[in-house]
């Protein structure tokens, strides 16, 4: 579990650094339109951009003025930013990341255009460093794979939400099971294949965490654009509580 998280941590202080995620041939701009922004999102903090993601979950659902918004593993602050602009002065959007490079840009990013209700925090998403029952919404791209306690990270999901809280999530799952040496593989782990589930396995676990699955949308082009053809899909998701 150490070394999994030591691989994604050591990844993304680079990506940070240097500003590139993807290793792929495309721009990371012709990345973030084919997984689901616009140039109008993509042009409001330019150097949020790091052409990560496998979707743009602040366009999966409804993020009301006055709501208290989680992005879980925010990285440069891409998707705090556009949730920024739904939630209105009165709401607010807390970002959580585990890599200090990370939360250091995505703070200079928010100083830089007077980002006011968006707060970044160092943490890690299996313990949350929030409140309990005090988020509305919760936002995630394709970051939950990376974890190597993704139950858990369900579980404190539910204890932030508050009771009629929902949750948008944009992941990679599995379609049909890795080698063990795809398993092992470094680039494939900080790059959300390696640690990913199968489909079914990663809604069972929502389900154990006391949680509610929607499927939104499956999008399986994206095995071809971005990941060499491996057999998986960008899963997107609503969750809310199980009643």
């Amino acid at each position: 579990m150490a070394d999994v998280k030591k691989i994604v941590k050591e990844s993304y202080s680079k990506i940070a650094k240097t500003g590139r995620g993807c290793s792929c041939n495309a721009s990371k701009e012709d990345i973030s339109k084919q997984i689901g922004y616009s140039d109008s999102e993509l042009a409001n903090v330019p150097e949020a951009n790091m052409g990560l993601g496998c979707g743009n979950p602040t366009a999966l659902g409804e993020i009301k003025q006055g709501d208290t918004v989680l992005d879980l593993g925010s990285g440069a602050g891409i998707d705090c930013f556009l949730a920024s602009k739904k939630v209105g002065e009165k709401g607010k959007v807390i970002g959580v990341d585990m890599t200090e490079a990370m939360v250091e840009k995505a703070r200079k990013n928010a100083e830089k255009y007077s980002y006011k209700n968006v707060e970044f925090r160092l943490g890690e998403i299996e313990a949350l460093p929030i409140e309990e029952k005090s988020i509305d919404v919760i936002i995630s791209n394709c970051v939950i794979n990376l974890s190597p306690d993704k139950e858990k990270v369900f579980k404190e999901a539910r204890r932030v939400l508050k009771e009629n809280g929902r949750m948008y999530v944009s992941d990679i799952v599995l379609l049909k099971e890795l080698s063990k040496e795809q398993r092992k593989d470094k680039k494939l782990i900080a790059g959300c294949v390696g640690g990913a589930l199968l489909k079914e396995d990663y809604l069972a676990i929502i389900k154990k965490a006391g949680l509610k699955a929607k499927i939104l949308h499956e999008d399986k082009q994206i095995s071809k654009t971005q990941y060499n053809g491996i057999a998986l899909e960008s899963l997107k998701l609503e969750i809310t509580l199980q009643k």
